[in-house]
């Protein structure tokens, strides 16, 4: 900054700068004369800024929002200056007075010199009175500095003032207090700007405070001028406030200019704040008020100052006695006052005329005598000062003629009316006293709930062993939460609270900041005597307790150690701000919404609260996030404000930004200089918890796209060893802290405080481990280090080496947090992307010089731009989350830092929610390619049908390919589109790979389906050549007999009757040589198989008792199984087995399921026919599984009931599906089935012959007989896979994936509450989904049956349309080739080929089809006329049979939903949720189950668990592993063996009501199955009972 040497003589300088408008003795050059006539209007000016303050005020929200960094230069456009100048001053930078405005023409000066240097001469351009140049001309069109400063000020509304005001303030800059309105001269004084403005200072008698200035009474001392004088008075001014800082603008100030528009008659106020020490200037706090301009010319402004100083100091020209001066000077000469008039023409020393009045003269003195000699006038004008004479800003208001915005803005009035009328309720109340009678809800009940809360997530080792009942345990604590909501609830809400309710419910824009800023305000002046003197007083009872160490005396240590808690319990009670009024509300709405209830006095519903809360987010004010003095996130508090927060704003995009770093370190500070924020800066006792901020990105760099987000959200919080927090697990706290605010920001600021690794190694560590959990639950979290408060930023070794150090430093800190974390990392870099020379910053010492004088340093606030710049460079590179998205991360932290272990209690909802979309777009992906392929598999069927053709891989890929690259394409869109694509990302690779998978399957499947329809149509070919000749000879008959019958005339009764006879005879003949297929009786072949290995009688009695229908449904083993007889004596062993053989029984019937149904599938019963040997097949494997699984389990012996069993069970299903598949098999093999299917077309040749039919109509009636069951057969299949969509689409349970079916599934069960159905959910999952499946697909057809026939006759008609363009096609080609009937219906026949079954000899001779014009007519008309027959036959969905597609719709849907992983959580029966079959990775569920519903009990007891496996593994319980009688811990399941090793059960409180109500509600029916009660150590808790039906199917929408 350009200042004038402080050792100058203080007459030195040129004359007119601070009289500007006068005309009394004016001694000046010449070319002075004239500066009034270039003097701009307020207009003018305005205009010149682009300001309009007249008429539309500047906004502080339009200056606190993300813009592009436009400080760069000294140099500033008119156009810009208010921006930058806000921007600067936002930022502390207090060069902000050292602007240029205007172009920078330094350049072009230079270079007009050189050109005219060898032209001019020396003499006359240096003594001579040369031509004004052009630059000198526009000198007076020069904007003066203070006057721009005035400008944006006038311009500005009354909040955005108020931040000017508060930010020049901790500049060390003089504040306006008298300002005359530039457009109507009357005087203002803007008292609310000075609100938020504070002091601190201390006397030599160690009395430290802080005042707000408005409060503060202080001696005022008046400066004030007449006439034009040779000295600066604001320079003078400011070398007895701060020598080394311009407080006052002055002359010599850059930027100044003698064509001074609005900053003549301002009044400024600045104040001096002593240290302590001894060199202090004045030994008090002193106020110094300072007339801009003529004294004459501005009486009112001379009148309020002087009425109100304590001292009046003038400084005066040469005048005459006779000076219109004199007066007011003779006034104040014969006041009471003291008077110091200091004469800038005269050299005169001090010297006192009469007692208080005092001369000194200016010129050509030294400035450091005039400065001691002012300082001792005014000091002893202090002397004799009365207390009445103390100066107190808020009296200004009383004098008459000027306006006091307080009193003319209504919004104001009625803010500050509402915020006076909350305070009125806490007079005469003790502070200590106030929190907890009109702040009841957040007080002992709330810490009592969280401190609960945590010991519900972290039960002591004492508390497990005290219950073994986990379960009721829990269930008890939580009642007990709900307990202290209760009594929460009941508590009345204070008139203190109604009020502010009801103020925020009804106050909108200005007049709701106003009273919220009011109420700070008053609250703050409320608090702030009694919390100084508790502070004081801990601090005198510290210094005894130091004494009393030095002492050694213990028990008056103790005593002292008491009392310093106690003061600090009420220095706590004592804190009292708008954050803990906020943080009520927040606790009134938290009851109600746990009792589902509104408080019996609050006037509005609780539910409108976060509403209120949402209101003040938006307009500026921060929200609490983290409880601090409870160390508790409200969750449900937070998640509803942000909830109304989407509501109002939409869900927008953020950038979150949190700040850690140790106590006092600056925090809070940089904030609020880097984004403009006001979050509070104490120093010694902090805040805790954190709080949470929005700042607006600009449309512009939305626009320009250089920032993909609309906010930053910035979250402040808590020093990290803060002292206040000793001997109160701090290690812990600040572990938690960290973590979670590292884990919500998008990056974290780690703020060091000086350079001295020592003092930071607790902090980093605890970041580091942070750091670590985060890479470790795969959040990508970055950082950035500041280190505060660095002597020399400059010295680049000293910078190098110190992030060498810092780096060594981190590196040290991982290994150590990597160790107890339990991970393998020996660099801070293998935990996060990390380069030291872009991510650490060094930071000035924030102030230049010592406070409370000095001001901030201008580096420091270039060091925060800089690392703003930094931020959003790196921000850039990411488009954030949306609000909705952290909301959730608040959630999914908060959980897993409730639990002891973190990493593995944590659960990224949002990440879960990205994913479960996923599924669902794969499901859909699939689905069409399934679709896709399935039609190609129909197609290639009827190729295959009309001629032996061989499918190559390559003719399947290349029809599926459009499919193909319409999923990839799909896919790619998603990947790269998505909202939330930096989430997808990581699963891209994968998924695409399973598509890829899922086409090379399907291409693989359908190649052996089409190989064995290819080889079925070879083993069919000698009854297809049979068919042959019997169609042939058929025809040869009918035509024959029609012929012999047509002499014969009669009607068409006695002509069907002898066509009958004839038909019978015909079909006897030609089956004559070909026995009849027997029928089978399948469960007497299964009786014969079972009776050679267990007897007939044995199986026949198995058989008629019925007891393995049940086999898969039993909960209890026991009577198919033997002890071994070493074991036989042993009770202990039975009982301790008993779960175990139960389980691993149950799995072996599992097993054996599946891989019979394998047999089963590969059985060629279709191409075949049944044969006794595949019974034979099931039952040796039954028995070889058996068997195998008994030679593994030695304790105990399966019974040969149970193999009987299990082989009738395994059969019984057999022969239901042996019998369909045989049926299918006999009707396409038995020629005396496919002859009669043909009676109905012959008898048409027959007739048509009978008649004398031409050869083209018999061939058009031989056609459409042929086509008539094509069509069909292809209308069902096609409809069976448009159906199977349409119903995936209609369908709410098969819209999305599996997740969705099952969550539709359980809605189902709990609707009919039928409990056999909840057994095979529980323990035949995938057969209860297919059955579910078909159940939704029959009621579809009962209740759509109209979309059904139009679905299925839509395709009738496309059939019909595909056959009518091919005979159109056929006849206009084989006329053009000159072709006969024989070369039409060859070509018709291939045209046919890939659409339509058409295969088989025309019998008609084809040569004497000659018209093919004709046959073209008649035939389309003949297929009208069949197509009108068949739409006309399918009026109601009762004529549609839907077992005649070749896959119905509900076998299309199973497959696609069944075909993924099938693996039950061995505790539960949870189903793994993965949607691949063979997934890579661990199983897992969302959503465990209560053990019990598996059966599954404690060890020598009889009773059932009650337990969730998510919090068995929690605790140090015992878990035998499989099928052995070793310990493991149940948090180290995955140590018991192959089974539990792939499963990944998180440890939490993640449980779903709904499965306590199960239990609840078949309690009974659960004991009787599997023979145990719950009881003992299963006793269900009381809390579970309080579940009702639509409380779980409620649960279920909620959670899944």
């Amino acid at each position: 900054m350009d200042t004038t040497p402080h050792n100058a003589a203080v007459g030195v300088g040129y004359t007119g700068s601070e009289k500007a408008g006068s005309s009394v003795h004016i001694r000046s050059q010449p070319w002075m004369s004239s500066a009034k006539d270039f003097r701009l209007s307020a207009e003018q000016l305005m205009g010149r800024l682009h300001l309009e303050g007249k008429y539309q005020k500047l906004k502080t929200a339009d200056f606190l929002q993300i813009t592009e960094n436009s400080q760069s230069g000294e140099f500033c456009s008119e156009e810009k200056f208010a921006q930058t100048f806000l921007r600067k001053l936002l930022a502390l930078d207090y060069t902000v007075r050292c602007i240029k405005i205007g172009e920078n023409n330094e350049q072009n000066d230079t270079q007009q010199r050189c050109n005219k240097l060898s032209t001019r001469d020396a003499f006359n351009d240096i003594f001579g009175e040369a031509a004004e140049s052009a630059d000198e001309t526009n000198i007076l069109d020069v904007i003066d500095l203070m006057d721009a400063q005035m400008a944006v000020f006038y311009s500005a509304d009354s909040f955005l003032k108020q931040l000017i005001v508060t930010k020049l303030s901790q500049c060390q800059f003089a504040l306006p207090l008298l300002v005359p309105n530039p457009f109507t001269q009357q005087i203002e004084f803007p008292l609310w700007t000075f609100r938020q403005t504070k002091k601190s200072w201390k006397t030599t008698d160690d009395k430290g405070q802080t005042q707000p200035v408005y409060r503060a009474e202080t001696p005022m001392v008046a400066f004030f001028r007449f006439g034009s004088v040779s000295s600066s008075k604001s320079q003078l001014i400011n070398s007895l406030i701060n020598e080394k800082h311009n407080t006052f603008f002055h002359r010599n100030c850059p930027g100044s200019s003698r064509t001074r528009t609005l900053i003549d008659g301002v009044v400024e106020i600045a104040w001096y704040c002593p240290s302590g020490d001894e060199t202090d200037t004045f030994p008090q706090c002193v106020a110094f008020c300072n007339l801009h301009g003529d004294g004459g010319d501005n009486e009112k402004q001379l009148d309020i100052i002087t009425q109100m100083s304590s001292v009046n100091v003038v400084i005066l020209p040469q005048i005459t006695k006779n000076d219109k001066s004199m007066t007011k000077i003779e006034k104040l000469y014969q006041g009471s006052k003291p008077l110091i008039c200091l004469l800038t023409e005269n050299d005169y020393t001090l010297k006192e005329a009469i007692q208080g009045k005092h001369r000194i003269g200016l010129r050509d003195r030294n400035q450091s005598t005039v400065f001691e000699e002012l300082r001792k006038a005014i000091n002893k004008g202090f002397s004799s000062l009365e207390s009445s004479s103390l100066f107190k800003l808020e009296d200004v208001a009383k004098h008459i003629n000027i306006t006091v915005d307080e009193k003319t803005d209504e919004d104001c009035r009625s803010g500050k009316d509402a915020a006076q009328k909350m305070m009125s309720l806490l007079e005469s109340k003790d502070l200590t006293e106030i929190k907890e009678s009109l702040l009841p809800c957040q007080g002992q009940l709330w810490h009592q709930w969280c401190q609960m809360n945590k010991e519900l997530h972290r039960p002591t080792l004492g508390e497990l062993h005290k219950s073994d009942n986990i379960e009721k345990n829990k269930s008890d604590k939580k009642s007990e939460m709900l307990k202290f909501r209760d009594q929460q609830h009941t508590f009345g809400v204070s008139e203190f609270i109604q009020i502010f309710i009801q103020q925020l419910n009804s106050q909108e824009g200005n007049e709701m900041v106003y009273f919220l800023k009011w109420l700070g305000i008053l609250l703050d002046d409320f608090t702030t005597e009694s919390v100084s003197a508790l502070h004081h007083e801990y601090d005198k009872k510290w210094s005894d307790g130091v004494g009393l160490r030095n002492k050694h005396d213990k028990s008056q240590q103790q005593m002292a150690e008491q009392e310093l808690e106690r003061i600090s319990e009420k220095l706590q009670a004592a804190t009292f701000g708008l954050e803990h009024i906020l943080r009520e509300v927040g606790q009134i709405y938290e009851s109600c919404s746990s009792v589902i209830n509104n408080k019996k006095n609050l006037k509005i519903n609780f539910r409108t609260l976060p509403g209120l809360a949402a209101k003040m987010m938006m307009s500026g004010f921060p929200l609490e996030l983290m409880d601090g003095d409870a160390a508790h996130v409200p969750l449900i508090w937070v998640t509803a404000v942000l909830d109304e927060l989407i509501k109002k704003l939409g869900d927008k995009r953020v950038f979150v930004l949190s700040v850690l770093g140790i106590q006092s370190s600056g925090k809070s500070t940089m904030l609020n200089a880097m984004f403009g924020l006001q979050f509070v800066v104490s120093a010694g006792r902090c805040t805790r918890g954190a709080s949470m901020q929005l700042v607006k990105v600009s449309k512009e760099m939305k626009m320009k796209k250089q920032l993909k987000f609309d906010y930053i959200l910035v979250v402040d919080t808590e020093g990290l060893r803060a002292l206040e927090l000793a001997g109160r697990s701090t290690r812990n706290h600040d572990n938690e802290l960290a973590t979670f605010v590292v884990g919500l920001g998008n990056m974290t600021l780690i703020n060091i405080f000086g350079e001295n690794t020592a003092e930071m190694q607790d902090t980093l560590q605890i970041v580091v481990q942070a750091f670590l959990r985060m890479k470790k639950v795969r959040l990508n979290a970055s950082c950035m280090f500041v280190h505060q408060n660095v002597s020399d930023v400059t010295a680049g070794k000293k910078n190098m080496e110190g992030r060498r150090r810092l780096q060594e430093e981190l590196d040290k800190m991982t290994k150590l947090a990597a160790k107890e974390e339990d991970c393998d990392k020996e660099f801070f870099s293998d935990v996060i992307a990390f380069e030291v020379q872009n991510d650490v910053k060094y930071f000035s010492q924030i102030w230049e010089g010592s406070p409370p004088m000095a001001p901030p340093n201008p580096n420091y606030s270039r060091n925060i731009q800089e690392l703003k710049d930094n931020i959003l460079l790196k921000a850039s590179k990411g488009s954030g989350i949306t609000l909705s998205q952290f909301k959730m991360r608040i959630d999914d932290l908060w959980t897993a830092l409730l639990n002891e272990n973190f990493v593995f209690s944590f659960k990224n909802t949002l990440e879960i929610s990205v994913y479960r979309k996923l599924e669902t777009n794969y499901s859909n992906w699939t689905f069409s390619l399934r679709s896709a392929m399935l039609s190609i598999e129909d197609k290639f069927y009827k190729v295959i049908a009309n001629g032996n053709v061989e499918i190559h891989d390559h003719d399947l890929i290349a029809e599926l390919k459009t499919a193909k690259d319409e999923v990839e394409k799909s896919m790619k869109s998603y990947f790269d589109e998505d909202e939330d694509k930096d989430i997808l990302c990581q699963w891209r690779g994968r998924f695409e790979t399973q598509i890829r998978d899922l086409h090379n399957d399907l291409v693989k499947d359908t190649k052996i389906k089409c190989h064995e329809a290819n080889e079925q149509k070879k083993a069919r070919e000698n009854l297809d050549k049979r068919r042959t000749e019997y169609e042939k000879m058929l025809f040869i008959r009918s035509k024959e007999c029609a012929v012999s019958l047509k002499s014969k005339r009669g009607d068409e009764r006695v002509l069907k009757k002898e066509f009958d006879t004839m038909w019978i005879k015909w079909v006897t003949e030609m089956t004559n040589d070909i026995p009849p297929l027997k029928d089978f009786d399948l469960l007497d072949d299964v009786t014969r198989v079972l009776s050679k290995i267990h007897g007939p009688t044995f199986v026949n009695l198995r058989l008629n008792q019925q007891y393995f229908k049940q086999i898969v449904h039993r909960g209890d083993y026991e009577d198919y199984i033997i002890l071994q007889r070493h074991l036989e004596q042993s009770n202990k062993t039975v009982s301790v087995n008993n779960h175990q053989y139960n389980v691993s029984v149950r799995q072996l019937i599992h097993n054996v399921m599946q891989e019979t149904e394998k047999i089963m599938e590969k059985s060629p019963v279709r191409r075949h026919g049944y044969n006794v040997s595949y019974i034979q097949a099931l039952t040796d494997c039954v028995q070889t599984l058996v068997h195998q699984y008994q030679s593994e389990n030695q304790t105990y012996k399966l019974k040969r009931e149970f193999i009987t069993d299990l082989c009738l069970y395994v059969c019984d299903t057999a022969i239901k599906t042996f019998t369909e598949q045989h049926k299918e098999f006999r009707d396409t093999i038995d020629p005396r089935m496919y002859l009669e299917k043909q009676k109905t077309q012959y008898y048409s040749i027959f007739k048509n012959h009978w008649s004398g039919a031409t050869a083209t109509t018999i061939l058009i009636d031989f056609i459409c007989s042929k086509l008539e069951p094509s069509i069909l057969e292809a209308v069902y299949d096609k409809t069976a896979i448009d159906l199977a969509a349409q119903m995936k689409s209609d369908i709410r349970a098969l819209r999305e994936n599996r997740s969705n079916l099952e969550k539709h599934i359980l809605k189902s069960l709990a609707e009919k509450e039928d409990f056999q159905q909840y057994v095979q959910y529980i323990h035949q999952p995938k057969e209860h989904f297919k059955q579910f499946i078909s159940k939704k697909v029959k009621k579809y057809f009962t209740k759509q049956s109209e979309i059904i026939l139009n679905i299925f006759k839509g395709n009738l008609q496309l059939k019909e349309q595909i056959v009518s363009n091919a005979v159109h096609a056929v006849t206009v080609e084989v006329k053009n080739k000159g072709g006969d009937g024989n070369m039409w219906f060859r070509s018709f026949t291939k045209t046919l080929t890939n659409m339509l079954k058409f295969t088989g000899e025309s019998c008609v001779n084809l040569t004497e089809v000659k018209d093919l014009d004709f046959l073209k007519n008649h035939l389309s008309k003949s297929l009208n006329e069949l197509m009108k027959k068949l739409q006309n036959s399918f009026s109601s969905i009762n004529d549609i049979k839907m077992e005649k597609c070749r896959k119905k719709p509900d076998e299309i849907l199973i497959d696609h939903f069944c075909q993924c992983c099938w693996v039950q959580c061995p505790f539960c029966k949870a189903i793994c949720t993965n949607t691949m079959e063979d997934h890579s990775g661990d199983h897992s569920v969302p959503f465990h189950r209560s053990t019990g519903l598996n059966g599954r009990f404690y060890r020598e007891t009889t009773n059932l668990a009650n337990c969730f496996c998510t919090t068995e593994v929690t605790t140090d319980n015992w878990l035998y592993a499989e099928n052995s009688y070793e310990k493991i811990f149940w948090r180290e399941y995955r140590k018991g063996g192959p089974e539990l090793a792939n499963w990944s059960i998180t440890p939490d409180f993640s449980e779903l009501p709904y499965w306590k109500w199960v239990v609840c509600r078949f309690q009974k029916d659960l004991e009787k199955l599997y023979s145990k009660t719950f009881q003992g150590h299963g006793e269900i808790p009381d809390e579970w009972r309080r579940y009702r039906k639509d409380d779980a199917i409620e649960s279920l929408d909620k959670y899944i």
